[in-house]
């Protein structure tokens, strides 16, 4: 189902979208909702002060000082029915020891305006009745509330209920749960041991904050006014912001979707195109190509893809033309020698001259099977890393002089003359001196086979860099064309074929040669001019 590259861009494009987004409206819903919690919080309590304050706004007449106890200061009457008495001004509670009597008279609609904090509350008490001095009926437990007909309206819709030092309700706006015992709600219950609470819950489907705040006469609790306030503005809010939050994240997932569909497609078709080249090179097309359109990861596999397959349709092709070289090599001595054979089968053999003739060449190009045999082992080996160097500090200078007098007779014979310069400061090398020697025989045969009659052919031995042994073989032949040089080293290739096969060449000498320096650890380079000799230099590492 998820095979597709393209499908699980998009599909990882579109979750990490899913998670920034659904990260970020959770921490920001949140947020909010601890905002607006904790704001409503602070604004009932603040309402539910100033509910007490307006529920017993009494003054104390002087000659009843005796009979009351009086929590901090004095607040009139007036000062209540005027709307003068200040939100920070503290609530002053009498109680007195016996009932008052007489005729009670009522006051309808008299506001109480507090201000807290910079913003107003108002309340409406009406039909409190109160005695001949304007003060309400005074009770030791304010269960006088529960006789009135008291209807607090506020600003925010907030339900008020008092309750008795019990958690009885004894008055409440919504007319619904006097009588009703509160004590075990959690709020009312820490405010009946003196602390203002507050929690959170669901009442008819809605979320509502309440505030149970105790009335306090000497530091003793008479009471308790319990406030509470759906909390609709909180869920409105949060409801739009949550639904401005589900359109950001469509609109989001539906861009993401987008760019994830573009870029998957920059990243799936060139990888769909070297999949392709992949199943055609598989099957042996091996002239496969693809474009490189960029630099980045894609575009350094494609060039390191096309590289890969032309070096692959060179090795088939190395691959291809050594098999047909090795076949004309072996072909043209065998051809000899099996017309040779016939020859003195059909009574050549009678003739001694001409058998020993035949006999020779048979053994001649027998000798040269033999050889080209040894040599494709040889770079069969060096190929495999197989190679058996049988290594020890080897005196360059003095093997090179020893090869030098073995192949003077050889030189003599074009005419060529050889010659041997030698540093007397030479290492000595770590190496197979066999396998070295034969390196060096290679060198100076080509550069005699190659040079003009007359010529010289030179060998310099030398310290080379980083603690090595330079060998230079420098002729004054014909040197190598500038179009043949890159292609010097191939197997069986030749410069002059003609030339070389006169000479009994096979065009593997210098492949062979390189194969044995770089087993060695070594290095082989040549340079040449055309008309003015070729030199051929390698080094070995000291011992």
């Amino acid at each position: 189902m998820f095979s597709s590259i393209r499908l699980k861009l998009s599909l990882s494009h579109l979750a990490v979208i899913a998670l920034a987004m659904g990260l970020s409206a959770y921490l920001l819903l949140s947020f909010l909702e601890d905002y607006f919690v904790d704001a409503s919080r602070d604004s009932l309590t603040a309402q539910a002060r100033l509910t007490a304050q307006a529920l017993i706004p009494q003054s104390i007449p002087e000659d009843r000082q005796d009979s009351v106890s009086i929590l901090q200061t004095q607040t009139s009457a007036e000062q209540f029915a005027s709307g003068t008495m200040s939100s920070t001004a503290p609530v002053q509670v009498f109680i007195e020891a016996e009932p008052q009597t007489g005729d009670w008279t009522a006051f309808n609609n008299t506001m109480a305006q507090t201000q807290k904090g910079g913003s107003n509350f108002s309340v409406q008490a009406s039909n409190i009745d109160l005695d001949a001095q304007g003060r309400p009926p005074a009770s030791p437990d304010l269960t006088y509330l529960s006789n009135a007909s008291l209807q607090l309206s506020a600003q925010l819709q907030t339900r008020i209920r008092i309750l008795d030092t019990r958690g009885t309700v004894i008055a409440d706006s919504w007319q619904q749960e006097q009588g009703t015992d509160l004590a075990s709600d959690p709020a009312v219950s820490k405010a009946l041991g003196g602390e203002t609470a507050s929690r959170t819950a669901r009442v008819s489907g809605e979320q509502t904050m309440c505030v149970a705040l105790p009335a306090m006469i000497d530091g003793q609790p008479v009471g308790i006014v319990y406030l509470s306030q759906p909390l609709r503005d909180m869920t409105a809010v949060l409801h739009d912001v949550r639904t401005r939050l589900l359109i950001s994240t469509g609109v989001a997932a539906l861009l993401s979707g987008m760019v994830a569909l573009v870029f998957s497609r920059a990243i799936s078709n060139p990888l769909r195109r070297l999949t392709a080249a992949a199943g055609a090179v598989a099957q042996g097309r091996l002239d496969q190509q693809v474009p490189v359109r960029s630099r980045d990861e894609i575009g350094r596999l494609s060039q390191t893809f096309n590289e890969m397959t032309e070096r692959l349709r060179l090795a088939r092709q190395t691959q291809i033309d050594f098999v047909a070289n090795v076949s004309h090599e072996s072909r043209t001595p065998l051809t000899t020698i099996k017309g040779m054979a016939e020859t003195l089968r059909e009574g050549a053999a009678d003739d001694p001259e001409v058998r020993d003739r035949f006999l020779s060449t048979i053994e001649s190009e027998t000798n040269r099977l033999i050889r080209l045999v040894n040599d494709l082992l040889l770079l069969s080996r060096a190929d495999s890393g197989a190679l058996d160097l049988r290594r020890e500090p080897v005196d360059l200078a003095a093997l090179a002089r020893s090869t030098v007098e073995q192949l003077t007779h050889r030189a003599g014979a074009h005419p060529v003359t050889l010659s041997i310069e030698a540093n007397a400061e030479i290492p000595c090398v770590d190496a197979d001196p066999d396998r070295v020697r034969q390196v060096l025989v290679n060198l100076i045969d080509n550069a005699i086979k190659y040079s003009r009659p007359g010529g010289v052919v030179s060998v310099a031995v030398a310290p080379g860099p980083e603690r090595s042994a330079l060998v230079q073989v420098r002729d004054q032949g014909i040197g190598i064309p500038a179009q043949d040089l890159p292609h010097i080293g191939e197997r069986f290739y030749r410069t002059d074929k003609a030339r070389s096969r006169t000479e009994g060449g096979t065009g593997l000498g210098l492949a062979i040669a390189r194969a044995l320096i770089e087993a060695h650890g070594g290095r082989l380079w040549l340079e040449s001019k055309e008309g003015k000799g070729t030199t051929v230099s390698f080094t070995l590492p000291s011992a």
